[in-house]
This record gives structure tokens, sequence and C-alpha cells, in this order.
């Protein structure tokens, strides 16, 4: 079964930095896009990040030039490192391929941006 390990979360003020990592089994990491999603209360799950076997990365509009997604392919590992965070970013983080069947989700890792 592939786990997925999300860590990095925690509490920080606004206009600070975190660095999200996820790890995973090369079962899925070496084959699809991986991304970062968030969901906040009473929202539904929204994409925020991605990059693919590749490289190559996307992202929502509110997280541009703030987060950058990368992936240590030795490690079977992506990272969000998040700058400049905003109270709106405050939230639960996930990681998982990119489009259904998704792989069963982790627990996720919570960040707060609050003063």
């Amino acid at each position: 079964q592939v786990q997925l390990v999300e860590s990095g979360g925690g509490l920080v003020q606004p206009g600070g930095s975190l660095r999200l990592s996820c790890a995973t089994s090369r079962s899925i990491f070496s084959i699809y896009t991986m991304g970062w999603y968030r969901q906040a209360p009473g929202k539904q799950r929204e994409l925020v990040a991605s990059i693919t076997k590749g490289g190559s990365t996307n992202y929502i509009d509110s997280v541009k030039g703030r987060f950058t997604i990368s992936r240590d392919n030795a490690k079977n590992t992506v990272y969000l490192q998040m700058n400049s965070l905003k109270p709106e970013d405050t939230t639960v983080y996930y990681c998982n391929k990119v489009g259904p069947p998704y792989a069963s989700w982790g627990q996720g890792t919570q960040v707060t941006v609050s003063s």
C-alpha cells in the first residue's frame, strides 16, 4: 500500500516561511506528477502546486511567486517551500499524485499563519 507522509507544518507569523516535506513510495513517485493540496474547513481540497517527473512546475495564482515545489528523486520526496505566508494560507496541506485515482491520503500537515 502506498504511503504518503507529510511533515514540516507549524505556526508561523505572517510573512514567515515553512518548508513542507512529503515522503512517498517509489511506486508512485517515479511514475506520476506529484502535487501539494490544501483543504480549508468546509471547502473542497484544491491543488496548490504540482511538479512533473521532469521537473516542470505549476501553481495556482494565489501562491505564485511565494511557493516553490521541488522533488528529490533519490529520496522519493516532494517539498513545498512556502515564503511570505499569509493568514489565508492557514489550513491542512496534503501531497498526492495529480489526478485520480489518488493514492490513500496521508494525515496532512497543519500550517497556521497568525500573529
